[in-house]
């Protein structure tokens, strides 16, 4: 599998870890790390800084990368009038966010990768885009350098509005006085289900669309309560028709990032882990709501493509596959049908380019900027295999076992491509998000594979980035470890913990837990105002320090956080924590309550806390009625539930028979010995 390069190095990146750093390390742009280096030179030089955010497997970085920092024109340009920082947003998400905001704030909400902030001396943002083509900037460079030497009142002022702006941002409204109700969980599922394409699934907010797992998590938990049909239905057309896409790779498993058109046909082609992890998760849900089969399958097809394309030797789990291999976007994934016939028998051939929708003419636009490579197919499921099959006089099994053969071959063949680039840093909370849904796959899939593939990873994590005092490091590549971790590092690894405690009742990843969390409550706490902070009390002072509160890409560290205190409330007794978390929604719900479709998973966690959660004490027996008993519980759809130990002294304790207790609140039913005790008492 090629990994990213490593570089001989013509300027200070030389020595960094990132994969997305170390691509840059040859350019004769004079980048800088972030770090104080680069900023002490600014200020000593009084010049301004040019900052590049980005990450590996962005294709438009890529495409600004080659037309401008490859380039000697633009790089003397930015030698002669700016320090160049580069900076790689999935090692320094604390970075990431603050000039993000900037950069939405400066373009009427708009921004993206690859960032391109313009910045004083002492860091605080003046001028912000995205994507910039060599022409503009070339114009834009020195335009800007001029501005900042002859206009320094207009600049110093641009930018005490941009710090001042990014200070109201960090420190959000006042606090709520209550608690929402239960039912504004319902009423704000019910205002976003009315922004999702009914035809194609998914938000219908422009051309673009990216999984929205959060928002189908929370239509899920909102029709548990009250049952609104357009909610479930969303959900079932959402997750349908991603499988059906091209966003689904249908011959590796996995999904990419997100699609350029409504249909979900043709991607941007990067993989992102936690992509795979959440878009996983959603479907195990699915699954256990509906029943259905497909949704089952297509999560382990994401299961063992992580497992396949994904995973370290150690267990860790890496950070993404590029969009690019052999410098054009998509090469590895496409097909004609000439190369489908050359490994497909005929009849064989025929009937899988119809299902996958594969023409003669094609179905793929090719990259920008190169010349035509010929009619290109993304896969993608057109119409039901039974119609299919019935046209080719076959039946349902004949054909489904037909397709199966034919993916294995053309996926042999499709390993003998150059493979896309992959990004082999392992970063803690994506581990975390992939540990939190393998362990729920493994055992509500009854695969134990994907149970172990968790367990390998918590262990790696906990092995190599855990400090002597406790502390977590966020990242790791090569060996090398570094990195003060985030909020999102502590509290997405929690969240896996708790998982593999409730999916093999091992005390070892509750106990790990519960210890992660006193440090995140004692380093990231808000004493004055409740909440976390995205970063550490005692981590480096940037220009402001945010609480990180909107659920995007990824859940905020503080909605996850949120989410593991009421669980660990209920399965450790700890009513402290349960209050703490009731500060989090009084903090965050005046942002909340108008910002649809930006705090799902906050709203999730809002539901299990008015939830009556039923806490589920197992001990982990052999019998064939606890086996039969527990494979019952993660059949089923309940969020609403914790798996919590059994405790000495219990009354379940003293009754040695006895393999489960079910209680709610501070009311415990009768110890559990038989599968009817325990189906009785999950319906009381």
């Amino acid at each position: 599998m090629t990994k990213s390069s490593t570089g001989t190095g013509r300027n200070h990146l030389r020595d960094a870890l990132s994969p997305y750093l170390l691509q840059h390390a040859d350019n004769p742009v004079d980048w800088y790390p972030w770090g104080t280096e680069a900023l002490a030179r600014a200020r000593q030089d009084n010049r301004p800084i040019f900052l590049s955010i980005g990450y590996s497997a962005c294709h438009w970085c890529h495409v600004m990368a080659h037309e401008c920092f490859e380039d000697e024109e633009v790089a003397a340009m930015l030698r002669e009038h700016f320090i160049s920082i580069k900076v790689d947003r999935e090692e320094r998400p604390e970075v990431d966010e603050i000039y993000m905001q900037a950069t939405m704030a400066m373009n009427n909400g708009q921004g993206g990768w690859p960032m391109s902030v313009f910045l004083t001396p002492a860091g605080v943002p003046f001028y912000a885009g995205t994507y910039f083509p060599k022409t503009h900037f070339m114009q834009l460079l020195p335009a800007v350098a001029q501005a900042y030497s002859q206009q320094p009142n207009e600049i110093a002022e641009v930018a005490r509005q941009v710090q001042e702006a990014l200070h109201h941002w960090a420190a959000g409204p006042p606090v709520a006085a209550n608690i929402p109700p239960a039912d504004w969980r319902d009423q704000q599922a019910l205002l976003l289900v009315q922004h999702f394409d009914h035809v194609e699934g998914g938000l219908a907010s422009g051309r673009n669309k990216f999984p929205p797992s959060q928002a189908l998590e929370l239509f899920m938990r909102s029709d548990r309560h009250q049952p609104q049909p357009e909610l479930l239905q969303a959900v079932r057309l959402t997750l349908d028709r991603m499988a059906a896409g091209g966003i689904h790779d249908h011959l590796g498993g996995g999904f990419c990032r997100y699609s350029t058109d409504p249909q979900w046909l043709v991607p941007h082609f990067e993989k992102m882990l936690y992509d795979q992890a959440l878009i996983s998760n959603i479907y195990l849900d699915g699954y256990q709501q509906t029943g259905e089969s497909r949704y089952a399958e297509v999560a382990a097809g994401v299961f063992d493509y992580v497992a396949a394309s994904l995973t370290d030797a150690g267990g860790g789990f890496y950070s993404a596959q590029d969009a690019d291999s052999e410098g054009l976007e998509g090469k590895y994934y496409v097909w004609t049908q000439e190369e489908i016939g050359k490994v497909l028998a005929p009849a064989e051939a025929q009937l899988f380019m119809e299902y996958y929708g594969v023409s003669a003419s094609g179905n793929w636009d090719e990259p920008f900027g190169h010349a035509p490579l010929g009619p290109k197919n993304i896969l993608h499921i057109t119409q039901p295999l039974a119609e299919v099959a019935a046209r080719h006089g076959r039946s349902l099994d004949d054909a489904q076992q037909l397709l199966a053969g034919a993916r294995q071959r053309l996926r042999q063949v499709r390993q003998q491509r150059v493979p896309p680039v992959l990004d082999d840093k392992i970063l803690v909370d994506w581990n975390g998000l992939m540990i939190a849904s393998l362990a729920r796959g493994g055992v509500i899939l009854n695969e134990p594979r994907y149970l172990e593939m968790a367990i390998r990873a918590a262990d790696y994590i906990l092995s190599r980035h855990v400090q002597d005092d406790g502390r977590l490091l966020r990242c790791a590549r090569e060996g090398r470890v570094h990195l003060a971790a985030t909020l999102s590092d502590y509290t997405f690894l929690v969240s896996g913990l708790l998982n593999l405690f409730e999916a093999t009742l091992e005390m070892r990843w509750l106990a790990a837990a519960e210890r992660l969390t006193e440090i995140t409550l004692q380093d990231f706490w808000d004493e004055e105002r409740g909440g976390y902070f995205f970063t550490a009390h005692q981590a480096e002072t940037l220009i402001t320090r945010s609480k990180n509160p909107h659920d995007g890409a990824v859940p905020s560290g503080n909605s996850v956080g949120a989410m593991n205190l009421l669980r660990l409330a209920e399965m450790l007794e700890r009513p402290a924590w349960r209050r703490q978390a009731e500060q989090i929604f009084t903090v965050f719900a005046p942002i909340a309550e108008r910002s649809v479709g930006a705090f799902d998973y906050w709203l999730c966690a809002l539901d299990f806390y008015h939830s009556p959660v039923r806490r589920i004490a197992l001990r982990d027996d052999p019998s064939a009625e606890a086996r039969k008993s527990r494979q019952f519980l993660w059949s089923k759809y309940m969020p609403d539930k914790v798996i919590a130990p059994m405790t000495v002294g219990s009354d379940t304790a003293l009754n040695g028979s006895a393999w489960a207790q079910i209680c709610m609140g501070q009311k415990c039913l009768s110890p559990i010995q038989t599968f009817a005790e325990f189906l009785q008492a999950l319906e009381e």
